[in-house]
């Protein structure tokens, strides 16, 4: 999740009293989390009965109005992380905390005014689409697939290991292999929604749980307020006195409004803030579950509706997160959350219990289940769509292949994710996520975000600049966050006894960012590829105008 877990010192009667109130009862969270499963089971079974074609199996044939993709987006972006970890940042960082709010919703703006119409003008059913429309099919679409796998299975990884971790929490199974056995049934359940609703399936689940997240998120903010007499100053004081009163050194000595309790001291930790903060503003435009969502409505314009409603939708929601971390700072308190077996992230759940015990718990615990649910399922057909379309149709089959046989492809790639989704997530379980939601959005704005600008903007751009920006992104985000702080070589890593660090940033972004941005150029300025001036016409006029995009073939 994000944010690390910061380690603490508490007393003895706090750590009882973390473990007496943390999980609430096991059956009401297991029972409210089945209900849900069972509805949402109910609308991708309806959902589903017409997937014959790609197009209603991997953007269910553009069928969406612009509002509902709107609270799609919300619920696809919205993840645990979101969710649990903003809240959990808040209520032991303070003002730092909130700073992922922050980035992740001017992250929007970006997408709106730069990426959403133009590429829904421009492609069919993946980021792909776009980036090949005027440069070299094979190679491109390649590299866009790895990329989009890349993105994708970060996202799984880091949301299948956070089931995991949540599973401590609420249902009191603390031994590895339960906790195993539930992230199975997640990546199962996860699995089923993709195969059988597609992207039309896939969309009412999201729907169903950003409506539900949002929702519990505006209950618990009333209910924090109405504590405090509606009063969010009296809010701030009640919360500084709790910190004041932590009996952990490093808590204890931080003002709740002031920047600089997490990345506040060092120049490097400084810039590691400027650099976390670049990937997540400049990530979102790139990740390729997101962009995909602007293919499931019928027009650009919808395109461009959808992602005002997302706008408004996760702003509030972050807006909620900012109430509920003070008060969980103010009401729980930043010990009993750190001494809790969730960490920094059961910061919500425990509060939940402290507002409306058992059933809230279980309400906000089912919702945080739905919420890794809707996300993987997300990715997981994003994943398996650009495998079988880009791969498979265009670059293996060079397009001579039937929609019956490239859902087929599809639905086994699917098949494919989830279980390496699974087995990826049983090992990282228990360990450090919290560098691989980082790393997801760092390498989707390496390897995607430079691509896409210069494909759609840039009459020059040609193929090996393209593969030169993503291979470039792609390899020099990942090297460099192997070797950085976040993988060896501290307390928090994910090797803590193992110390290869020489690079001392635990996000890569600030680096290699603007090295694919320049690696494009670079490859562009040397490469002698000779590019279709027609194609460069038709994809300016289709990308700013809409003529000739793809028409939604079904509503």
């Amino acid at each position: 999740m994000i944010g690390h877990s910061a380690g603490s010192t508490p007393a003895v009667n706090i750590l009882a009293q973390a473990a007496d109130t943390t999980v609430g009862e096991p059956l009401v969270n297991i029972a409210i989390f089945g209900a849900f499963v069972l509805i949402t089971m109910f609308v991708v079974i309806r959902a589903s009965k017409k997937n014959a074609t790609s197009a209603e199996f991997f953007t269910a044939g553009g069928g969406f109005s612009g509002p509902q993709n709107g609270v799609a987006i919300a619920g696809d972006y919205l993840s645990a992380a979101s969710f649990l970890g903003i809240a959990g940042a808040i209520a032991v960082y303070g003002y730092d905390g909130f700073l992922y709010s922050i980035g992740f919703l001017v992250a929007w703006l970006v997408a709106l005014l730069l990426v959403a119409e133009l590429l829904r003008n421009t492609g069919k059913f993946t980021m792909a689409d776009v980036l090949s429309f005027r440069l070299k099919q094979g190679p491109v679409r390649t590299a866009a697939a790895l990329s989009t796998l890349t993105v994708s299975l970060f996202y799984l990884l880091a949301q299948m290991a956070g089931a995991g971790g949540l599973v401590a929490l609420l249902l009191d199974i603390s031994d590895r292999t339960g906790q195993s056995i539930v992230i199975a049934i997640v990546g199962v359940l996860m699995i089923a929604y993709v195969l059988i609703g597609g992207m039309k399936g896939t969309t009412w689940v999201q729907i169903i749980k950003a409506v539900l997240l949002i929702a519990g998120a505006a209950f618990m903010t009333v209910l924090v307020l109405a504590k405090f007499g509606l009063n969010f100053s009296e809010l701030l004081g009640s919360a500084q006195s709790m910190v004041a009163g932590s009996v952990d050194p490093a808590v204890n000595a931080r003002d709740v409004i002031e920047p600089g309790a997490q990345y506040g001291g060092s120049a490097t930790s400084k810039i590691n803030f400027l650099s976390l903060g670049l990937a997540l503003v400049l990530g979102t435009a790139g990740l390729p579950h997101v962009l995909m969502r602007f293919y499931t409505v019928p027009t650009a314009k919808e395109a461009r509706r959808s992602v005002v409603w997302a706008i408004a939708l996760i702003g509030a929601f972050y807006l909620f997160t900012l109430v509920l971390g003070y008060g969980a700072a103010a009401i729980v308190g930043p010990d009993r959350i750190l001494a809790s077996a969730g960490g920094q992230n059961s910061a919500a759940p425990l509060l939940a219990f402290e507002l409306g015990g058992v059933i809230l718990l279980g309400i906000i615990s089912a919702v945080a289940f739905a919420t890794i649910l809707a996300v993987v399922a997300g990715l997981t057909i994003t994943a398996s769509a650009s495998f079988a379309h880009d791969i498979y149709a265009s670059v293996i089959k060079k397009g001579q292949v039937d929609d019956k046989k490239q859902v087929q492809v599809s639905r086994i790639t699917a098949v494919v994710i989830g279980v390496l989704a699974i087995g990826l997530g049983i090992l990282a379980n228990g360990q450090n996520i919290a560098f691989l939601v980082a790393l997801a959005f760092a390498v989707a704005a390496a390897a995607n975000l430079p691509t896409i600008l210069y494909s759609l903007f840039w009459r020059r751009f040609t193929t090996t600049g393209a593969l030169f920006s993503m291979y470039g992104g792609l390899i020099s985000t990942i090297v460099l966050i192997i070797f950085s702080p976040a993988v060896s070589g501290s307390k928090t890593a994910m090797l803590p006894n193992a110390d290869f660090a020489w690079f001392p940033l635990s996000n890569p972004g600030i680096v290699s960012i603007p090295l694919a941005f320049v690696l494009g150029i670079v490859g562009t300025l040397i490469s002698k590829d000779t590019e279709s001036t027609d194609k460069q016409a038709e994809m300016e006029v289709r990308s700013l105008t809409g003529i000739g995009a793809e028409k939604a073939s079904a509503h």
